[in-house]
């Protein structure tokens, strides 16, 4: 079994490993060195025993903070896979349905008759406008009055009953 000397808070601990350990060995001797080093530069000089227990304890409590950390991260992880799958499983059901039946759309056509049919009572109501500004309009004489009537006649003809 390979000896390993370690410093931890200004002295020197001869210790035994498993071979390959060495360097496992030496890293946990660092932090533990490390939280010594703050409990000497804070409190001064104690005793060995003293300062390896609060070291340890301080290197546990981080130790343990991590693993409430941990735990709450796993927490969240296990929450976020839970909808994963949840969304997974909507996706295959969307997936496995039937597509939908396609959209009928009905275009209103306006047939040809009722087009002319409504020009045709255009025309007239344009007519019967003018009629009724040419009597409404004082009288210039009468002569342009008879004249315009036979014109708007000729322009729009009044429906028949069949037309409309």
């Amino acid at each position: 079994m390979p000896e390993v000397t370690i410093h931890i808070g200004g002295r020197d601990f001869e210790v035994s490993c498993q071979e390959g350990e060495q360097s496992f060995l030496q890293m946990a001797a660092g932090m533990l060195d490390d939280e010594a080093q703050v409990l000497s530069d804070q409190i001064g000089r104690m005793p060995e025993a003293r300062m390896l227990l609060m070291a340890g304890l301080m290197l546990a409590d981080k130790t343990a903070a991590v693993e409430d950390k941990i735990k709450e991260v796993e927490a969240q992880l296990a929450e976020k896979e839970a909808e994963v799958a949840q969304k997974e499983a909507e996706l295959e059901e969307l997936r496995s349905a039937p597509p939908p039946e396609p959209e009928h759309i009905e275009v209103p056509v306006v047939p040809p008759q009722v087009a002319e049919t409504l020009a045709a009572l255009a025309d007239r109501a344009e007519y019967l406008a003018q009629e009724i500004e040419a009597k409404a309009a004082p009288d210039d004489g009468g002569a342009d009055e008879a004249a315009d009537e036979p014109e708007a006649a000729a322009v729009a003809p009044e429906p028949s009953v069949e037309e409309v």
